[in-house]
């Protein structure tokens, strides 16, 4: 879910008054500033907003935690920190999609989300054929060794067979790819001319048009590169199709993309004005919170999203009263909060004590103490608001399941005792251990094990480091361990349910039930959208009934931009990771930047 909020009072924006310019800052869609009023404006068609006309030129800075080691996606999934914006996939996500219907957002995006790129066309004859017809007069980068030179279907075979192993030389998949990609079992995927590429399958798998379209790891890269250089691993050596060239990288200080003058797209917004906007995307490696806030107050910093965001509400609402000409948006996705129990051990192999942990939660009170009212309280089971038609929404739930889910302390005192662990004379029932990570703050686990300790539960935290942490829960030797819910998305809804898989390493509640496996095999083999719709539902259902999981709250996390950047609500991706994507659609008011003394 996503949920689009300026907390900034207009009274008081209204009121600030720069006193040298005369500018004044609002929340996108309302008044523009002073400075814009004598420009051209245009209505955006995908919210409805009016905003000052785009404009080329200048540089966008979005600061990054870290930049990762090489480019090269064969061999790590993180080098999309670099390849963002300057290689491309067959399909991209389509800009200009009303934000009602998609909210940019999740990871992997929709089928229907998804727009023409290096693609042009693609067609699903039969469950075992794919076929794309190659986007003609798409050109490399003029960069050697391509130097400018046409995109062929020769190009998109030779990555496939690259990734999978099946043919140009490839005969191993790539080790990094974690499904997804590899769930496709491929016959064979062959360039028949220059312009038309045939995937044929082994097996029908529900899923293959949208994997083979937009997965993580099909970025185009280059095939004379890995020709000559063995790999994409230099990012000198890196050329693409994309709106953004890689032309910098300072090892600790910051990476930089500069336009593609010969970009073949546009913008789908606005289908005359060829993309990108900006001249010039700069990064600066900014690993802690407090240095990129101080560069986002001074202005150094033009947009903060992707994973920069801004996690604590403290730190949201100081900027807000700080410079309330910056516009915050407010973004919920899967609760982090959420605590895995493990059923296959006393005291929580009973279902009735895993319902009074939950009954014990105070959630809109832990969410108004804690996160200050931004937070969702409304509980899911794996499934998230991204994944319309597979999952129940609470208020369809049957009213018995909804009591398991309601603040009930005295509810849960009485299921403790019925499940035969009365207090002691301290008070205690008894003393479960929380797994939990050094790299997460240990308030908000403090806070849930003070409501458990109200009904004799005394929770002991303790810490390790993730890999120790990782270790445990694979061993299966935890009591409680972190979890995270509401994670599935209609792009992928077995992603998410498959968590309480018996045979996954990463199964945070250590279920072991053959009955939720069988289910879940099922939806994976279901042959139409409706039926695997009705099966993931009734698999999350199940799930939820049996209380395998204490669900917490949807945690808010805080994007930023400066005002002077346009055409920007809200959005995190355009595809899993693809930042870039989105800031080649963005544009800068330099009479506005100008205007505040930037």
């Amino acid at each position: 879910m996503i949920r689009f909020t300026f907390r900034t009072c207009l009274a008081v924006l209204a009121g600030l008054v720069l006193a040298a310019t005369g500018v004044w800052a609002s929340p996108a869609g309302e008044e523009e500033p002073a400075a814009a009023m004598e420009k051209e404006m245009v209505r955006d068609p995908a919210t409805g907003k009016m905003v000052t006309a785009p404009e080329y030129g200048g540089t966008l800075t979005r600061p990054i935690k870290e930049e990762w080691h090489h480019p090269d996606l064969m061999f790590s999934a993180w080098a999309t920190t670099f390849v963002t914006g300057v290689l491309e996939k067959p399909a991209m996500v389509n800009w200009g999609i009303d934000r009602a219907e998609f909210n940019y957002v999740g990871g992997d995006p929709p089928l229907f989300a998804l727009k023409d790129a290096l693609a042009e066309s693609w067609e699903q004859p039969d469950p075992l054929t794919i076929i794309f017809k190659v986007r003609q007069g798409v050109h490399w980068h003029n960069k050697p060794p391509m130097n400018g030179r046409e995109l062929t279907a020769q190009d998109i075979e030779y990555n496939y067979h690259r990734l999978l192993g099946l043919g140009s030389g490839f005969t191993e998949v790539s080790e990094v790819i974690p499904g997804g990609l590899t769930d496709v079992v491929f016959e064979s995927i062959t360039a028949t001319d220059n312009w038309t590429v045939v995937f044929t399958l082994k097996e029908p798998q529900l899923d293959a048009l949208r994997i083979v379209l937009n997965n993580h790891f099909v970025h185009t890269y280059p095939p004379e590169v890995i020709k000559e250089h063995g790999d994409a691993t230099d990012w000198r050596n890196l050329v693409g199709t994309g709106p953004f060239m890689l032309t910098e990288w300072v090892e600790g200080s910051s990476i930089t993309w500069t336009k593609n003058p010969d970009y073949w797209g546009y913008d789908e917004k606005y289908p005359q004005n060829r993309l990108p906007y900006v001249d010039e995307i700069r990064s600066p490696i900014m690993p802690e919170e407090a240095t990129y806030l101080a560069a986002l107050r001074a202005g150094r910093v033009d947009w903060l999203g992707g994973v920069n965001v801004i996690r604590s509400v403290d730190q949201a609402e100081s900027l807000q009263r700080s410079n309330p000409e910056i516009l915050l948006w407010t973004i919920i996705g899967a609760s982090t909060t959420a605590t895995g129990l493990n059923v296959s051990k006393a005291p929580f192999d009973d279902i009735r004590v895993r319902k009074a942990m939950q009954m014990a939660l105070d959630l809109e009170t832990i969410n108004d103490v804690y996160f200050k009212g931004y937070g969702d309280t409304t509980p899911h089971g794996q499934m998230g608001d991204a994944g319309i038609g597979y999952f129940i929404p609470f208020e369809e739930w049957p009213e018995e399941v909804k009591k398991g889910y309601m603040y009930d302390p005295a509810g849960a005192e009485a299921l403790l005792d019925e499940a035969g662990y009365p207090r002691g004379t301290d008070g205690i029932r008894f003393k479960p251990v929380f797994t939990e990570s050094a790299r997460y703050d240990l308030s908000f686990r403090e806070l849930l094990a003070s409501y458990w300790r109200d009904i004799g539960v005394d929770i002991e935290i303790k810490v390790y480091e993730s890999a120790e942490r990782s270790a445990i829960r694979k061993a299966r030797t935890f009591e409680m361990i972190y979890h995270e819910m509401a994670y599935g998305s209609i792009a992928n809804p077995l992603n998410g349910p498959d968590r309480f898989l018996s045979t996954v390493p990463y199964n945070s509640v250590a279920a072991e039930d053959p009955v939720y496996d069988a289910m879940y095999e099922a939806a994976a083999a279901a042959t139409t959208i409706e039926e695997q719709q009705r099966l993931v539902k009734e698999l999350d259902m199940y799930a939820i009934e049996r209380h395998w999981a204490v669900w917490a709250i949807a945690a808010p996390t805080f994007e930023a931009v400066q005002p002077w950047v346009k055409g920007y609500n809200g959005e995190l991706q355009l595809g899993r990771i693809d930042i870039n994507f989105v800031l080649a659609r963005l544009w800068i008011d330099s009479e506005l930047k100008e205007a505040m003394g930037q």
